[in-house]
């Protein structure tokens, strides 16, 4: 916008100083001539008049060249005097005599009694001056002016006049460059409040400054920015009001299992109970999570913790479970994961993204059908989370939009991973085939490391 703004000045300020300056370095040009020809026409009166006495007697030639000569200076115009009988006494005009039969004619004019001015074939200009009185006939006084000395001057006007005229373009460019600079300021301020906005800080609000039209937009984003805020507010409080609603069914649930007579079904009621409950618990912990609150979570660590999590289940469905984490370590559960990869998103969001994928592998293949869930660091810098199994792939009518999947499920799963991998920044691919089964991979951008967090501090699975 800014260099738009300039070059539009520049351009108009050209156009308009070329209609201005054009006509009068003309008339400049046309002054300065005409300066000159009035200067010379004086002179030569002033000659005619001085020697005009001097011819009526043939003895006061010797003074009429006296005083031609005294008026032939160096840098002024040459002056002669033609006598009646043709004799030129002075300097033969510069660049020399004009010849031609109408150089003749003005002569013969001016010997009739007319003062005027004639433009010679040979350039410049003439000023021609009858002195009446001579004995001999009438003589002319000329005075010959060169192109340089008619325009004398003038280059030096249009130096002026285009010095002026580059001194308008700069200062023109100079206000134009503000204007832009406070326009531009003023409308890049605006959008790093719709970016910090964007980025979830509901507190940043927009400065009124600039044009009017400016200052309207930016009151009306920060009214933007203050109703998200309260519908924001409005709707986590409501998740967090309806799960806490929760806990009075579970409550009751807890209660009703802990009456069961049968010990063993009491106590894995109970801890289906308790799961739920802390399902509760999460999502209200979540909701009235800010949402400026930066996340960070180790896929290493949770990658282990839900592999460790459905150990039991996949054992008793047969399936060959294994885990290649940080180093490249892989290996059965037992093994430990050495390095941690952190990763800019929530924990509870990455449990349930990879419980998900897990889930899926469990629910969608065959019984004894192994699968791979390998996190890795790519050369670029990300973490990547792959899930790989060894089933028949997925249905050829499988679809990836929320609440389809074409396999006779919800399809909610793969969408759960996929936003969780997107809202953080990063990638969600599939790949499947008959023949070597589904492979997911997530890709996530890594997070600084904390180091007062390790994976030993986090608390134990339970399944």
């Amino acid at each position: 916008m800014r260099r738009s703004l300039l070059l539009l000045t520049a351009a108009t300020t050209a156009l308009v100083l070329t209609a201005l300056l054009v006509p009068l370095t003309l008339l400049t040009r046309t002054h300065a001539a005409d300066r000159t020809t009035a200067e010379a026409t004086a002179r030569a009166q002033w000659v005619a008049h001085a020697i005009g006495p001097s011819l009526a007697t043939a003895d006061e030639r010797e003074t009429a060249e006296q005083t031609v000569e005294s008026v032939n200076t160096r840098d002024l115009p040459t002056t002669s005097l033609i006598l009646a009988d043709g004799t030129v006494i002075g300097p033969a005009p510069a660049p020399g005599r004009d010849k031609s039969p109408r150089s003749a004619d003005a002569v013969r004019l001016a010997r009739t009694g007319r003062a005027f001015t004639y433009e010679p074939s040979t350039g410049g200009r003439q000023v021609l001056v009858p002195v009446q009185g001579a004995s001999d006939g009438t003589a002319v006084v000329q005075v010959t002016l060169t192109e340089r000395q008619l325009y004398a001057g003038t280059m030096t006007s249009w130096l002026v006049l285009a010095g002026i005229g580059v001194g308008l373009v700069l200062i023109g460019l100079l206000l134009a460059d503000r204007l832009g600079a406070r326009l531009v300021g003023a409308t890049r301020r605006l959008a790093r409040t719709a970016d910090r906005l964007a980025t979830g800080d509901l507190t940043a609000r927009a400065t009124p400054e600039g044009p009017p039209e400016l200052r309207l937009v930016a009151g009306q984003l920060n009214h933007l920015a203050t109703r998200i805020d309260e519908l924001l507010t409005a709707e986590r409080e409501n998740a967090a009001d309806l799960a806490h609603r929760l806990r009075t069914p579970v409550a009751a649930l807890r209660l009703d299992a802990e009456t069961l007579r049968d010990t063993e079904e009491a106590h894995r009621i109970a801890a289906d109970v308790a799961a739920l409950e802390r399902s509760v618990d999460d999502v209200i912990r979540k909701a009235r999570r800010p949402l400026r609150e930066t996340p960070h979570a180790d896929l290493a660590a949770v990658a282990r913790e839900r592999v460790a999590f459905w150990m039991p289940l996949a054992e008793d469905q047969g399936r060959t479970t294994e885990l290649s984490a940080g180093t490249g370590d892989a290996g059965p559960i037992p093994v430990p994961v050495p390095v941690p990869v952190p990763v800019p998103v929530p924990e509870d969001d990455l449990t349930a993204a990879i419980d998900a994928l897990i889930g899926n592998v469990l629910d969608h293949t065959p019984q004894g059908t192994p699968f791979r869930i390998t996190v890795r660091t790519t050369p670029a810098g990300h973490a990547e989370l792959t899930v790989a199994d060894e089933g028949p792939g997925l249905p050829p009518t499988y679809a990836a939009e929320r609440g389809t999947s074409g396999g006779g499920s919800t399809g909610l799963g793969l969408d759960i991973a996929r936003r969780t991998a997107e809202d953080a920044g990063g990638t969600f691919d599939i790949a499947s085939d008959a023949t070597s089964g589904t492979r997911v991979t997530l890709t996530f951008p890594q997070a600084p490391p904390r180091p007062a967090e390790t994976p030993s501090a986090r608390p134990a699975p339970t399944g």
